[in-house]
Order: structure tokens, then sequence, then C-alpha cells
């Protein structure tokens, strides 16, 4: 046989066993038996052994291959992960729904997507020139651990995109890897039986199956996926809708959880929500809830996200595990921004394992929905089983003497009258300086995840309040040694440990800064947008409210936000003494910005070994100064990076005409030659 004839019959092979795999673990209609399947396989198995060069990764001879990995390496989304938010009752997902319209304009229309909530890991897939090359599991959002081989291994993935169209040949899709429940519970047996722990559920062994470290271990395991999300690589592609890309992910023979509804309104929603409650144990693997979407994606983009989940879409979970227990008192907290929240005290009970005797009651409007009394019976239940909270009274046990309960109108801790602004559930303290607001904004300032003041926590800022050392945060830069080491219980060595924490967060990057601000609904993820458009704390405060609005990623309700604080005399005070006290408040890269354009969105590949730096360091490089990076060259590809002993990513660049570096000419390239 010719070449030819040998390289067409192992391309039909392939695309009838892709066919039969398409039919057998997407749609479950097999139109051949095991052992014909088997002898396909092993034709296409004898061909490609005899005639390696015609071997390629997208085969299905290839699912199972590699060594076994020591470690998962980690790669950078190209959008996050984000996570959901979550509410468990209608009126929780009708104030979701309120939300989503006061954000859109007046009188705009919009629809809902509902898909079932699969108990299952989240996974991203990528996809260059219609061939599986990447698989990542979610990991903090930002970044995953590469799982590809492993991925491989589920016979439901295609590993060759199946379509003509060239904006769906470079994509990223995003799915739920999951087990069915009796694959569940023989996978326990088993584990059992051969002396190790069993799996608690669903979630822990699918993530436990994909961190195993052999694909072929892998292979055992009965694992499956649902896709629930596409976007191609490349902007101004023709997908306008939710709904529509869950569409082409079945023309792309993807596996799709076929159990998905356009839903005009909030009800149609609420009914899908309580269909799928009743019959849940019906479908042979778990699902907790449903996923809840804005169908059109320019109202997605506009709707925006918070630094950990989306603004367009929720997960409206189902009923879970319930307690009773008697309602002791309610007393009252107030948060950094103001919102004064109510809380139950409770007689101690068992919930999932865990003593109860506090839950959350949201606010005044829950409070008055529940028509919730001091001495009541109330039942609980743990939101995502982690926060308990009061759902329902157990109106059956209310004595007659208890007296319906009324908000309070003024500050538990400072009196100042408390307001409900228009639109808002909450109950606000007006005082910005009530002593509560003051100590919880210093707090924040001070967490981890802020300007990272460690050993600075809430005892020792109330010290601080107590004896009218601060004020506010900015306060805390101006600090003595024999201020901090005269008060209560602190010392010497623990003042001089207080002044290094607060010296060394003066370093901290611009997008840190932004978010200990405390602006309201400025988390983590709209700082850093905001310190990358802007630069500096300075550009950012002499900025509009339009121009801050237009930034990709920042609603309108975000950028009122921050301009109005920004704008308030008190917290210009607040920011001058930052800027007095040496705080960093502008973005570290600024001064790179003319080197960067020589690399900013393009694209890098990087082969062979690097001498000055690793290819992890080079890659991070390319990221800071805007640039992507990516695992295979192709017609995106602007630049390959060639180290010693380079692979076929080099003769391919050659092939395509691609701009080839060396190491020396790639630092060059990115302003880094004369630091290496």
């Amino acid at each position: 046989m010719s070449d030819e004839k040998i390289r067409a019959e192992i391309e039909k092979l392939r695309a009838e066993i892709n066919r039969h795999d398409y039919l057998y673990y997407v749609l479950a209609q097999p139109e051949i038996t095991d052992q014909q399947y088997d002898m396909l396989m092993k034709r296409l198995e004898e061909l490609e052994k005899k005639y390696p060069q015609f071997i390629s990764p997208d085969s299905p001879t290839q699912r199972v291959s590699g060594e076994p990995t020591k470690i998962f390496p980690v790669v950078r989304h190209r959008k996050p992960m984000l996570s959901l938010a979550n509410t468990y009752n209608e009126e929780e997902i009708r104030d979701f729904d309120r939300r989503v319209k006061s954000l859109l304009a007046p009188n705009e229309s919009y629809e809902y997507v509902c898909e079932l909530k699969i108990d299952g890991l989240a996974v991203s897939l990528i996809y260059e020139n219609g061939i599986f090359q990447r698989a990542a599991t979610r990991g903090d959002g930002e970044q995953g651990d590469d799982v590809s081989k492993n991925v491989k291994t589920i016979r439901s993935l295609p590993l060759r995109l199946h379509t003509s169209k060239d904006f769906l040949k470079n994509i990223e899709v995003r799915g739920e890897v999951y087990l069915h429940r009796e694959d569940l519970i023989q996978l326990n047996k088993e584990r059992v039986e051969n002396g190790e722990l069993p799996f608690a559920n669903p979630r822990n062994a699918a993530a436990g199956s994909l961190k195993l470290q052999d694909p072929r271990l892998v292979a055992q395991r009965p694992l499956k996926m649902f896709c629930y999300w596409i976007e191609p690589l490349f902007e101004n592609h023709p997908i306008k809708t939710h709904y529509d890309g869950l569409n082409i992910l079945r023309e792309l023979r993807f596996p799709v959880n076929p159990h998905y509804r356009l839903c005009k309104n909030i009800s149609e929603v609420i009914q899908f929500w309580d269909e799928w409650q009743k019959k849940r144990e019906e479908i042979p693997y778990d699902i907790d809830g449903i996923v809840v979407k804005v169908n059109l994606l320019q109202q997605q983009l506009r709707l925006g996200s918070t630094a950990k989940s989306p603004r367009w879409a929720i997960a409206f979970k189902f009923q879970t595990e319930q307690t009773e227990t008697q309602l002791k008192d309610i007393v009252w907290q107030v948060g950094r921004t103001g919102v004064v929240t109510p809380v139950a005290i409770l007689e101690p009970v068992q919930l999932l394992g865990t003593t109860v005797s506090r839950a959350t009651l949201h606010n005044a409007e829950e409070l008055q929905r529940l028509d919730v009394r001091i001495g009541d019976y109330v039942v609980l239940e743990k939101g995502g089983d982690v926060i308990p909270k009061v759902v329902r009274v157990a109106i059956e046990k209310r004595k007659s003497h208890l007296k319906p309960y009324s908000p309070p109108t003024t500050c538990p801790v400072c009196h100042s009258p408390l307001i409900r602004e228009t639109g808002e559930v909450a109950l606000r303290c007006t005082n910005v300086g009530c002593p509560e607001q003051v100590a919880r904004r210093i707090e924040h300032f001070a967490s981890r995840r802020a300007m990272d003041i460690e050993g600075l926590g809430e005892k020792i800022i109330d010290l601080l309040l107590k004896n009218g050392l601060i004020k506010d945060y900015g306060d805390l830069y101006f600090l003595q040694h024999e201020q901090i080491a005269n008060l209560e219980r602190m010392g010497d060595k623990s003042a001089r440990k207080l002044l290094e924490a607060i010296e060394k967060s003066k370093k901290r990057p611009l997008e840190r800064v932004i978010f200990a601000l405390g602006i309201p609904y400025v988390g983590e993820g709209a700082a850093r947008l905001l310190a990358q458009n802007f630069h500096s704390l300075d550009a950012l405060s002499e900025a509009s409210e339009e121009q801050i609005d237009s930034i990709a990623g920042i609603g309108e309700t975000t950028a009122h936000s921050v301009y109005t604080f920004l704008v308030n005399l008190d917290n210009q005070r607040v920011i001058k003494k930052l800027k007095e006290a040496g705080v960093n408040l502008q973005e570290t890269r600024q001064m790179e910005r003319k080197e960067l354009e020589a690399v900013k969105d393009k694209v890098f590949v990087f082969t062979g070994g690097l001498t000055g730096l690793s290819r992890d360091e080079a890659a991070d490089l390319v990221r800071q100064k805007g640039g992507k990076v990516a695992s295979s060259v192709s017609t995106q590809t602007d630049f390959v990076v060639v180290g010693d002993d380079p692979g076929s990513k080099y003769h391919k660049a050659l092939q395509l005409g691609i701009k080839i570096l060396n190491e020396q000419e790639f630092l060059k390239l990115i302003g880094e030659s004369g630091k290496k």
C-alpha cells in the first residue's frame, strides 16, 4: 500500500472510532458491539505501530499515553474561573433577579438559561486549530493544575473538533468532571477492599482521580464530563447568547447535559428549580441545585463580576439538612460599610457534625418575612453546608405570649439613626465615624488579602482605638513605639513586630491598596482592573465616573461607588495620610510601559531549555508585560523562543514563517537584557 492509502485508512478508522465514541459515551446510542469496536481499535493500533510517522496526538489511541508525572504544572487561565454565589429559596432568587434588573437599562428585556448544577470538579479545555491542547483544573480561579493527560482519558471528550467554521477551531470550553452514583459506590467498595479511605462525595472522587499521577490509572476510573461554556479565542465571534453556546457545544460533539431550559422570567426559573428538586433522584448522577445565567452575552459583559463571582449567574441550591432549636436572642452587628445585620443567638444544637449557637438572619426584611420572635423554635440549615441560617419558624410551637420583634431604629454601637436606602433591604448606620465601622474598616485594611499587616487583628485594633491612638487606617503609619509598648498586653517586642509589619505593608502593590481602602462594591478583581487601567491612585482620583465606568469588567454601580468614595473629603484626608507616610500608591510596572508595546497582546511559544531563567519565569515575564503564552505553535503565534535542544515547535515555526528568537533576543525584546 502507498503512503497515501495508509494515511487514508488511518484517518477513516479514526473518524469511525470517534463517531462510535460519540454515539456510546455522549448519546448512549451504540451502533456496534464491544467486540466490533475493539477490532476497529486494534486495526488502528497495528497501522500506527507499523507507520509511526502517521501518529497524531488527536488519535483515539493516544487517549492513554505518556509516563506517570511527578508534578502537575501550574497554568494561568485565559480568563478567571470564578465561583458562583449561592441562593437557597424563592425570595433569594427573586432578590438576584431584582439586582440584575437594577443593573440593566430601564425596561431592558432579559432572559435566563437554567442548567443542572453537577456535583463535580470544574475544568477548562483549550483547543487550537481544532485539536485538543490542554486541560486545567479551576484551582484558585486565576490558575490551576495542568491535567491534560488525565482529562484525555475521558472518552466522551473529542480530541479533534468536527467543524468547518474557522472561529470554532480555536476555543476554550469549560465543564464539570463527575461520576455516576453507581460508579462512585463501586469505586468506594474497591477502595475499602484495598484498605483505602472511601471518597466522601462525587466531587472528591473526581478531584482525586484527576490528581492521580499515572494516566493509565485515571483511564480505569469511569470519569465523565458535562460541558457548559464555550468561547472562541478570538474576538468578534458570532455567538450572541449562552443558549446558542450550549447548542454549538452539542454540534461540536461535546457532552452537554440535555436538561437545560431557556426561561423568559424568574417565575419560570423557580418552576424549573422546583421541578428538578422533586425528580433529582431520577438521574444517575448527583446534582445539588440549578445554575441560573443571564442569556445574552453582551448583558453578561455589562453586568460584570465581583472578585469572586459573576453578577450575571447564580447557583440556586436545593434544600439541605435541617434541624430545630430555640431562638434565645437577636443581636445586631455593624459592618465596615455601616450595614447593620441581625444575628440569631440560639440554644446550641448539632447540624452536619458541628455545634451551632449563632446563625445569620440576613436583614430586617428577612426578619419581617420570617416573623421570627425571641423565644420561638426555629428551623436551621447550613447554606452551602457551611454557614448556618434560620430558614423558618416552627409556628406550631409558638407560645401565645411571644411578641412580634421590631428591628432597631438606631445603631447598637453609636446610637445614630439607621436608614434604609431606596432599592436596598439593608439597614445602615449613617455615622461614618461610628466606632464599630471604623474598627471593621481598619480590620479590612490590615487583612491578609489587603495590606496584610501581620499581628494587627481585631483585639489590637480595638485597643488602639480605645486608647485614642488611631482614628482611621491612615493613622497606623504614624504610630510610635512607646505608644504601643505601653498598651496593656503589648510590650517592647510586640510593639516592634507590629511596627515592622506596618512598615512592610507600605510596599504592597497598588491593586492591594485600592482593595484595602474598603470602597463599597470593589473587590479584589475590580481593584486589579482599576490599578491596571489608571496606574496610580492620583489618576484614579482625578477620573470621572464615566471614565471609570468605561473599563471592561467595572459596572455602573461600582463606578459610581468608586467616584463617590474618592471625592469624599474625609476619605481624601485619609488617603493624604497614606501618601505622606510613603505608602505605595502607583502601579510598580508603570515605568515599563514603553517596553511593553513590543510585547502587548503578542503570543509567545517556548521550546527547548533556557539558561538564564526557567520557562515558567520567562512566561511570567511575558504575561507581566501584556503578552500571552501558548503551548503550541499556530498561525496566531507571533514569536517562538528557542533554547537548547528545541523540539517540533521549532520546525513548525520555520514552516509557518513565524519569527524565531534566541534567549538573548527574547530578553532584549522584553527589556530584560540588562538585568540578566
